[in-house]
């Protein structure tokens, strides 16, 4: 996965083992990342991947049909997206998601555990391999994940902003969408 170099980050990109496509939203980031962003990683010594906990011949159908070239692991049958806390299943591993336990999400009155379980969520880890030993040196999840493709980040300069439902103060874009971060609207 480290393709030789001494830094990884892996995209815990939502693809459940039970799904003909990946998530949508992952997917429109994704589709975001260009041979220059991975030039640039490259050029620091850092590989990139994605891992997802469906079967490998349903995430090479995907990546085919939208032409990537971005390695993909399938992490199907093992614990792995348990251990990052991207697959949501308290029957596996304790209810947890972005360093908050069930009880700190039921404390601020959210149900997000409430789902169908298991369900899955995203993420991305950063991981250093040094002295034969690799260490995971940082994960991020939820909103972090916004700089995934970027355009996020140049739409809240502009005066419309995301263009997106939630926005203050309301009424100011007259195409208003749902807060689906998944640009097919």
């Amino acid at each position: 996965m480290f393709e030789g170099r001494p830094q990884l980050i892996i995209y815990h990109f939502m693809f459940d083992p039970g799904w003909e496509d990946g998530c949508p939203s992952c997917t429109a980031g994704t589709d975001e990342l260009s041979p220059g962003f991975f030039a640039h990683l490259y050029t620091r010594e850092t590989s990139y991947a994605m891992v997802s906990r469906a079967p490998l011949a349903k995430l090479e159908r995907w990546k085919a049909r939208k032409g990537w070239e971005i390695p993909w692991y399938s992490s199907f049958g093992t614990d792995f997206n348990y251990d990052f806390g991207v697959t949501i299943d308290e029957s596996v591993a304790p209810g947890e998601y972005n360093f908050r336990a069930k009880a700190e999400f039921e404390a601020m009155g959210s149900d997000f555990f409430a789902s169908d379980q298991p369900f899955e969520m995203p993420g991305r880890s950063c991981f250093l391999q040094a002295g034969g030993r690799v260490f995971h040196t940082y994960s991020q999840y939820a909103r972090g994940l916004e700089s995934t493709g970027g355009s996020y980040y140049f739409l809240d300069l502009t005066a419309l902003g995301r263009q997106e439902e939630w926005e203050e103060p309301k009424g100011r874009s007259e195409s208003a969408r749902s807060a689906t971060p998944d640009f097919a609207s």
